[in-house]
């Protein structure tokens, strides 16, 4: 009779251990191969070199890194200028790091100009960094979303700049 009740009751302890074990191991692996899938790796930045020079509006939802010429617009979730880059064009990123020279405005929720920073336009940004000795020609404004080019800051500050102006 024991061994009769093992295999007629399904809810029998013996069952559950035996049952459980091959379930739990393929459920395991299954698990395992799906974390390192899930959060895909980050793809390496494209990087443009010193000698190649673009004409042409780029744009990628991943990161780049410009070591030479760009004229055209850039739009990148990280961008990287390097020291011997040059752009010209408007620049729009979610991270901004500027080595190097561009001519152009400049959008970026972090925007962040090196010493060997050379920029001539404007910036807008959410958070901002300049760094003794970067070359800075141009305004820097804030806004809670730079990205939006349609989109000025909050409707109550522009009066109040524009009454600073006249002053």
């Amino acid at each position: 009779m024991f061994s009769k009740s093992k295999i007629n009751e399904p809810g029998s302890e013996a069952d559950k251990p035996a049952s459980a074990a091959p379930t739990a191991a393929p459920a395991a692996p299954a698990q395992s191969d799906y974390k390192p899938t899930a959060p895909k790796p980050k793809a390496p930045a494209s990087v443009l070199s010193s000698d190649l020079h673009v004409t042409g509006n780029l744009k990628t939802t991943g990161d780049i890194q410009v070591e030479g010429t760009v004229e055209g617009d850039i739009r990148a979730h990280l961008l990287t200028i390097g020291e011997s880059a040059t752009i010209k064009g408007e620049v729009t990123a979610d991270d901004v790091v500027i080595n190097g020279r561009i001519v152009g405005r400049v959008r970026g929720l972090k925007v962040r100009l090196t010493s060997t920073a050379r920029v001539e336009g404007d910036i807008i940004h959410k958070t901002i960094a300049i760094e003794s000795g970067a070359h800075f020609e141009g305004s820097v404004q804030r806004q809670d979303d730079p990205l939006n080019p349609g989109r000025s800051t909050k409707p109550g500050a522009n009066p109040a700049a524009a009454k600073a102006e006249t002053a």
